[in-house]
């Protein structure tokens, strides 16, 4: 297996590196995440041009044909910068969804999301993460007029600002997804800020009616996982790319932070607590590469990933909390990034299912 990335994916990090550098330093992040927008428009347009936004979409649905490899070399990035533009939400997790129909109008809708002209978002997650879907509360059935959707999702990732959602719901003993206009009667979209500045919702459908053309699919609990998994592996590069940053600022100022007068990198304590962050994140970064690895060898599945996200997740809170013990009481501070890297991990983590829910996952499939 080649664990490293080729000329081409380095390339692309590098640009992309660069435009993030110059248009999404910590201030500008700041002042951004405190306006109502869910993207800077130049950003995304500029995420549009370097085919970022076609990257996990097939060639015949106008994407490129990105592999696992390459949303891990750009995840990490959004991760080290804090990007909160809604590639997640919109373009792995919303698009990706609707990549699944087949539809002509399906279709139509996720070229215009590719342009970058209109957001998407999946509403799956409830209160137990990506349980099974006997699970499901959500609930769609059969009513003489089409079908009725009922039941709440949580965590909704880009939910308030997206002009279609994708739902999942429980038909019968099978799992549905169905296209519903947020603006229809019967649907109650609350949004908010998450804890690391990323915009989400909570979505509430009260006998929302819907035509037969609404429904995408009506059993896709496979093809979602499969969605869920990719969207997994870039949130965990997410986390890891936080990671780097949070080791790199720390090692910094504990290298020219004095205490006695002298720099604290030379007291016992703080060398031992940099060389765990330095180890933590290591372990993290080559499960990460490992893991993508298998799942471009077509080896690896959920308990790999479940695996990543439980030791990203781990691993995470390790150096992150590491980090504000370096930088003391301002670690926390708004006005330093530290706390909003730690921030980013820990809202990561409760994404589609903590620690200890993955970790459950990975001893299910090993039993």
């Amino acid at each position: 297996m080649d664990f490293t990335y080729t000329s081409e994916q380095e390339m692309l990090r590098d640009s992309l590196g660069k435009l993030l550098a110059q248009a999404y330093g910590f201030d500008a992040r700041q002042k951004f995440v405190r306006s109502s927008d869910s993207r800077c428009e130049a950003v995304w347009r500029q995420f549009g041009q370097m085919g970022l936004l076609a990257l996990p979409f097939a060639e015949s649905q106008g994407g490129i044909g990105g592999s696992f490899s390459d949303l891990v070399a750009i995840g990490e990035l959004l991760g080290r910068y804090l990007v909160v533009e809604p590639y997640v939400s919109s373009i792995l997790l919303g698009g990706s969804a609707l990549s699944l129909s087949d539809a002509t109008a399906d279709q139509a809708l996720l070229r215009d999301v590719v342009a970058g002209d209109v957001e998407v978002a999946l509403a799956h997650e409830e209160a137990h993460g990506i349980g099974p879907v006997e699970r499901m509360t959500c609930t769609l059935r059969a009513v003489d007029d089409g079908l009725r959707l009922d039941g709440t999702k949580l965590l909704v990732l880009g939910g308030g600002h997206a002009g279609t959602l994708i739902v999942s719901a429980r038909q019968a003993d099978r799992l549905a997804l169905v296209r519903v206009d947020p603006a229809q009667p019967g649907v109650t979209v609350t949004g908010y800020r998450t804890i690391d500045g990323r915009h989400a919702a909570t979505v509430r459908f009260e006998g929302v009616r819907l035509s037969a053309a609404g429904l995408l699919l009506d059993d896709a609990e496979d093809r979602l996982d499969a969605v869920l998994r990719r969207a997994l592996l870039c949130l965990s590069a997410e986390a890891v790319g936080a990671m780097q940053a949070l080791l790199e600022a720390s090692a910094g100022y504990a290298a020219t932070r004095k205490q006695f007068g002298v720099p604290i990198n030379s007291f016992q304590a703080v060398a031992h607590r940099l060389a765990d962050m330095k180890i933590a994140y290591s372990k993290a970064r080559a499960l990460l590469l490992y893991t993508t690895a298998l799942l471009e060898a077509g080896e690896g599945g959920a308990r790999d990933v479940s695996l990543l996200k439980a030791q990203v997740s781990r691993l995470g809170r390790i150096v992150g909390e590491s980090a504000v013990q370096v930088h003391g009481g301002i670690g926390m501070t708004d006005e330093l990034s530290i706390g909003h890297y730690l921030k980013r991990i820990l809202s990561i983590e409760s994404m589609f299912g903590n620690t200890d829910y993955h970790l459950r996952r990975v001893g299910a499939a090993a039993s």
